[in-house]
């Protein structure tokens, strides 16, 4: 297949319903949400409705059947509203249902992946621990196996739609001794007895959101509910992440677009020594670094959706997407805010939510060291991929449903 860089009639389609959708349903309020740490779950009904959460899954599993890009597509377009709801697609879709689409059974994806791709259930993922973040192998959660059941224990942290989601991806050991290659994944129920989950509050960013803790106290999970293999649990989070990094990635770049919106729109209002500050070449210099971030950005991850729908594997790829879309965007929301001067540190104007909600992701899924020494390692022959014994699907054209 040719590389194009075209949208198709129906990816444009879809760009214009979901900015619609964030210029009327997130923009209007969310600075009261963002200022009273306030999560609106209507908007994840909202996204149902437009068929929004499975807009990649194939429409056998209740979704949409699009193409990877086109979940590019919807990330960007929603962090232009707000990373909060960007970031609430890319737990569902990117780190949960695809797992589930890659990794699952038929049995479970009949059962939870058709209606997360309906958006009638909510999924999301459960790695993160207080004392194991980029180091994975340092989880303590356990699993032991009790006849036809595992028995969880344990406690996650920093988990997105910790108090919203129905379905989780839980990383536990079941044992130790074989370190990483001990960890195995399970499927886990808000329902299920011994589960509870609370809020992180006092975030500097994405203060709509849903992120914070999650506790299993003795908590009895079906071992139809294993994911994958005994074992596995660590190479299923790592695809996982390949595919929550390209979401990611996608968000950043609607980030810089927001920051280059806003600024552009400051450039020609305000004035200073007689004319726009936009005629000032300093201020220039940061609206063409914002441009160049956006462009740079924009083709790293369409790259790697471009290789997902040819079924390809992009942990390299999705990487440096991630990497480098992210840095950007935190530079693009800190010379936002420099652009708008003092106007920028002020709730007055969106610039200042930028640059706070910009700080997470250079951290989450990968700290961008973590990605610097996986590039370097990669360029020097360290780190190469091994084949997985399951791959995500590639894309068929002939499922797109809209």
């Amino acid at each position: 297949m040719m590389m194009n860089f075209d949208f198709t009639p129906e990816q444009e389609m879809l760009r214009s319903t979901v900015r619609k959708f964030v210029d009327k349903e997130i923009m209007p309020y969310i600075k009261e949400w963002d200022e009273r740490g306030y999560f609106e779950p209507s908007i994840l009904k909202r996204l149902a409705e437009l068929n929004l959460m499975g807009v990649c899954i194939p429409e056998k599993y209740g979704g949409m059947g699009m193409d990877y890009n086109s979940l590019a597509i919807v990330c960007e377009e929603l962090e232009r509203g707000d990373t909060a709801f960007r970031t609430a697609v890319s737990v569902h879709t990117g780190l949960n249902s695809l797992t589930l689409l890659q990794w699952g059974t038929e049995e479970q994806k009949q059962k939870y992946l058709v209606p997360q791709a309906k958006g009638e259930k909510i999924g999301a993922f459960a790695l993160t621990e207080p004392n194991a973040g980029s180091d994975v192998a340092s989880i303590s959660t356990t699993a032991v196996r009790d006849g036809d059941d595992y028995i969880l224990n344990g406690q996650k942290t920093w988990i997105s739609l910790c108090d919203i989601a129905d379905h989780f991806i839980v990383f536990a050991y079941t044992d130790k001794s074989k370190k990483h290659r001990g960890i195995s994944a399970f499927i886990v129920e808000r329902t299920m007895p011994g589960f509870s989950s609370k809020a992180i509050k006092g975030k500097l960013g994405i203060r709509a959101g849903n992120t914070g803790e999650l506790f299993f106290d003795n908590v009895r999970v079906p071992k139809e509910n294993l994911l994958g293999e005994e074992g596995e649990g660590f190479k299923i989070a790592m695809s996982a992440l390949d595919n929550g990094r390209f979401t990611v990635a996608a968000g950043a770049v609607g980030l810089i677009m927001a920051c280059l919106e806003a600024s552009v729109k400051y450039c020609h209002e305000r004035k200073t020594f007689g004319k726009e500050i936009g005629r000032h070449q300093l201020v220039q210099q940061m609206i063409a670094k914002m441009e160049a971030g956006l462009q740079i950005s924009r083709l790293l991850v369409y790259k790697v959706g471009f290789l997902k729908n040819q079924g390809r594997r992009t942990t390299r790829e999705a990487s440096l997407a991630k990497w480098i879309a992210c840095d950007f965007a935190n530079q693009a929301a800190d010379d936002a805010v420099q652009i708008h001067g003092a106007y920028g540190y002020s709730n007055e104007y969106p610039v200042e939510r930028y640059l706070r909600n910009s700080k997470a992701p250079v951290i989450y899924e990968g700290t961008r060291e973590i990605h610097t020494i996986m590039q370097a390692e990669y360029a020097l022959g360290y780190r190469v991929d091994k084949p997985l014994r399951k791959t995500l699907p590639a894309w068929n054209p002939e499922s797109t449903t809209l």
